[in-house]
C-alpha cells in the first residue's frame, strides 16, 4: 500500500430487504458503537437505494472512507446483476450513485466478498493459507473465494449445476424451508454442494455462514465433506465490517491502473 490505511471506516451493507451500516473499528474487525438499519426501499431503484444509504450514514458522526457491498456482482464499480433489488440497477455505477449521498470516498464490491473479506482478516479464515470458501447459505447461495488471504471477487459459484438444477435453488437455506426438508435432508443437499465444490477447487477450509448459521449445531454435524469446515464468527455485522476494510485498503483515486497494480503486487 501506498499509504497507511486508517483505523476506522464506514461500512454500508444492501440486502433486499434492509440497509444497515456502521462504524468499524479496523485494528479488531468491531463495530464502534450500534449499527443502524433501515427498510430497502421498494421498488429499490439506484436513487432510492443511495438516498436511504445517505440517511444511513447521517445517523453517524463521520465523514472519511466509505464501503458499499451489494447484492450482485460488481466489475469496476458497475453492478452486473441484480437478483434482490431492482433490474434498473443493472449497468448502473453503484460508486457513482453513492458518492454523492456520503461524505467521504466510496469503494464498492458484491456482498458475500465483503463477508468473505471479513472472515478471513478477523474471523474464522485469520491466519489461514491457501484457498478458503466462505459460502453463505440463505435465500441463495453466496460464495467468496480467498486465496492466502487475498479475494477472487465475484465468485456466483452458488449457480453451479446440482443434478440439473441452479445449486441455490436446492441447496439453500430456503430450499429447506420450501421443500418441508427436515434438517438431515437438508444437509445432504448441502454436503453434495461442498463436494461439488471441493472437486473443482480443492480449497484448505469451508467457513459456513448465512442466517442457517445461527443454528450449527442442527446441520454442521451432518455434512459428509472432506475438506475441513467451521462455522463462520462475524455472522450478523460480517458485510459491515468487510465493506469497511475494503474501503479502508482501497488505492488512492488519483492512483492511474499502473501504480495501483504495482502497489498491490508490491504489497
Amino acid at each position: 500500500m501506498s499509504t497507511s490505511a486508517p483505523d476506522t471506516a464506514f461500512g454500508i451493507d444492501i440486502g433486499g430487504t434492509g440497509i444497515k451500516g456502521g462504524v468499524v473499528d479496523l485494528r479488531g474487525g468491531v463495530l464502534i458503537g450500534e449499527r443502524f438499519r433501515l427498510p430497502t426501499p421498494q421498488p429499490a431503484t439506484p436513487a432510492a437505494v443511495a438516498e436511504v444509504a445517505g440517511k444511513v450514514a447521517a445517523n453517524f458522526d463521520y465523514s472519511g472512507p466509505f464501503g458499499v457491498d451489494f447484492p450482485g456482482v460488481v466489475l469496476n464499480g458497475v453492478v452486473q446483476t441484480a437478483a434482490n433489488v431492482d433490474k434498473s440497477w443493472i449497468g448502473t455505477s453503484l460508486k457513482d450513485a453513492m458518492t454523492p449521498q456520503l461524505p467521504g470516498p466510496v469503494t464498492v464490491l458484491n456482498d458475500a466478498d465483503a463477508a468473505g473479506l471479513a472472515e478471513a482478516r478477523y474471523g474464522a479464515g485469520r491466519g489461514k493459507r491457501g484457498l478458503v470458501i466462505v459460502v453463505t447459505f440463505g435465500t441463495g447461495i453466496g460464495i467468496a473465494l480467498i486465496n492466502d488471504g487475498k479475494l477472487v471477487p465475484n465468485a456466483e459459484l452458488g449457480h453451479i449445476e446440482l443434478d440439473g438444477h441452479d445449486a441455490e435453488t436446492k441447496a439453500a437455506a430456503s430450499a429447506r424451508e420450501r421443500d418441508g426438508l427436515s434438517w438431515e435432508q437438508w444437509a445432504k443437499r448441502a454436503s453434495k454442494y461442498l463436494r461439488t465444490l471441493e472437486n473443482l477447487l480443492w480449497p484448505e477450509l469451508f467457513i459456513l455462514g448465512g442466517g442457517i448459521s445461527k443454528k450449527p449445531e442442527k446441520w454442521v454435524p451432518l455434512l459428509r465433506n472432506r475438506t475441513p469446515t467451521v462455522v463462520a464468527q462475524l455472522i450478523n455485522n460480517a458485510g459491515i465490517v468487510g465493506a469497511a476494510l475494503a474501503a479502508s485498503e482501497a488505492e488512492p483515486a488519483d492512483e492511474t491502473p499502473a501504480e495501483s497494480t504495482q502497489a498491490l503486487l508490491l504489497d
